[in-house]
């Protein structure tokens, strides 16, 4: 879980002091990082969306000024970035078009930082995406790489078909290689969801989907995305639904205890206006 932002930018300065890190640099990236901690005041839903807005403004304006040989500091960035631009399009877009704007500020700010690794570059350049995923460790970036471009590509539906899709499957599988716990069990619950939802075009079938739904509620039983997408995506889709209904009774239980819906406060809200739109 990433917490404590404050914490987290006392270490980042004195990191960019040794390193000769531009002051607006270290106060614009503190300053973001700030903004966006949803941990160290209480989070409220409608407020949120200002101080995700002022973080990306703030990370935007300094990303330009990092020094080029300062790769930690540029991944940091980038890689909010992208998850800060998932969440807008995720939680308080809604036009169509401003969804998939924010997707692809996000796959691209997501995909930039892969390029960060030369290694990454070159193989991508000779061999193609998926060849290039093989030598990634930037677990972030790699996963609000997928969570991006699979929404983007609900706005482009031949690219998805044209082996779209097969970019965001590997992108979920390396980032379950590399550390399946990210974002409470994040690459296995966005692998579990896109089997459940692509089977047909993956050359899988839906059931694929259920190991990595289970594994993503044992590797965090608080986050409560994990529940919602397993019933929607998967029990109600295959006429399960029994095991529709004890997801959603389970997370219905969760989510009367506030210490659980502030463990991720953003994703749980929003899980939970989900799993109160569907059918019971």
């Amino acid at each position: 879980m990433r917490r404590g932002a404050a914490a987290f930018c006392l270490v980042w300065v004195s990191f960019a002091g040794i390193a000769s890190v531009a002051q607006e640099v270290t106060d614009l990236v503190c300053q973001a990082d700030a903004a966006f901690d949803r941990w160290s005041t209480p989070f409220e839903f409608g407020a949120y969306q200002a101080k995700l807005e002022t973080a990306i403004a703030l990370w935007e304006e300094a990303l330009p000024l990092v020094p080029s040989d300062d790769r930690a500091t540029t991944a940091h960035v980038l890689n909010h970035l992208a998850e800060a631009y998932f969440e807008m399009g995720e939680a308080y877009l809604f036009a169509p078009a401003e969804r998939e704007a924010a997707y692809d500020k996000g796959r691209t700010y997501a995909l930039a930082s892969l390029r960060l690794d030369p290694t990454f570059g070159e193989t991508e350049t000779s061999k193609g995406f998926r060849a290039a995923l093989s030598s990634a460790t930037d677990v972030a970036a790699i996963f609000w790489y997928g969570n991006n471009v699979g929404q983007w590509y609900n706005f482009h539906q031949i690219e998805a078909i044209m082996g779209g899709v097969r970019d965001v499957l590997a992108s979920y599988e390396r980032a379950v290689d590399l550390d399946e716990t990210y974002m409470g069990g994040g690459p296995r619950r966005s692998l579990a969801a896109l089997i459940a939802q692509a089977y047909f075009v993956l050359g899988k079938s839906r059931e694929e989907s259920v190991p990595h739904y289970e594994r993503s509620i044992e590797i965090d039983p608080d986050y409560l995305e994990s529940y919602v997408n397993y019933a929607q995506y998967y029990a109600l889709a295959a006429g399960q639904d029994d095991l529709a209904s004890r997801l959603l009774q389970t997370l219905d239980q969760k989510a009367a205890d506030p210490m659980v819906v502030a463990k991720w406060p953003l994703y749980n809200t929003l899980a939970i206006r989900r799993a109160n739109a569907l059918p019971r």
